[in-house]
């Protein structure tokens, strides 16, 4: 967490808490959903003009990706300055990268974080083909242009068997919430 954003908390430390104003889709994009995206439905729902506007802005990207945390009930946010802004996830919370580097392949989190496919504890397609890996910070989907890296990865024993799991049940397997509301105890 950058060290501005904890001046901020220490300094006003009951600003209440944000919903429904930033996802992040099965791409790593985060999304910024104004009240109109709101009225169109939940995000990842389909709806026509649901999802919002895609942020671009590189450097607020940046300090978003610093700064998103979870909180012991799976919940998913950025803590912009003082106030939380609960995050709603389309897929999981984590969006891996797979990466050709001189030791192989590498997995890069949408945050930048770097890690190993040994790092990989378990391996879980759901009914629309989409992988998701486990790895210790948590569940992510793989980028849907990765899958052919991750394909061979997986025929090369790289990475663990997969299992197949629904994806309504994966937030419950995996301890995250795709949803979070006001009225979710903390």
């Amino acid at each position: 967490m950058d060290d501005i954003v904890k001046q901020a908390m220490a300094k006003w430390p009951n600003v209440p808490a944000c919903y429904g104003w930033l996802a992040l889709d099965a791409r790593g994009q985060w999304w910024l959903r104004d009240v109109e995206a709101q009225a169109c439905g939940t995000f990842g729902s389909g709806a026509e003009g649901s999802k919002g506007h895609v942020l671009r802005h590189e450097k607020l990207v940046e300090f978003i990706a610093r700064n998103y945390l979870a909180e012991d009930d799976g919940r998913w946010f950025f803590q912009n300055g003082p106030q939380r802004v609960y995050v709603e996830l389309e897929a999981a919370p984590w969006v891996w990268r797979l990466h050709r580097a001189d030791q192989g392949l590498i997995l890069r989190s949408h945050t930048g974080q770097q890690h190993s496919l040994a790092d990989v504890q378990q391996a879980v397609m759901d009914e629309q083909g989409r992988l998701y890996l486990l790895l210790p910070q948590g569940l992510g989907v793989v980028h849907s242009l990765d899958m052919l890296d991750a394909a061979e990865a997986l025929e090369r024993a790289e990475l663990p068997e997969v299992q197949e799991l629904a994806f309504a049940r994966l937030p419950t397997q995996f301890d995250y919430v795709l949803q979070p509301h006001g009225d979710q105890k903390t």
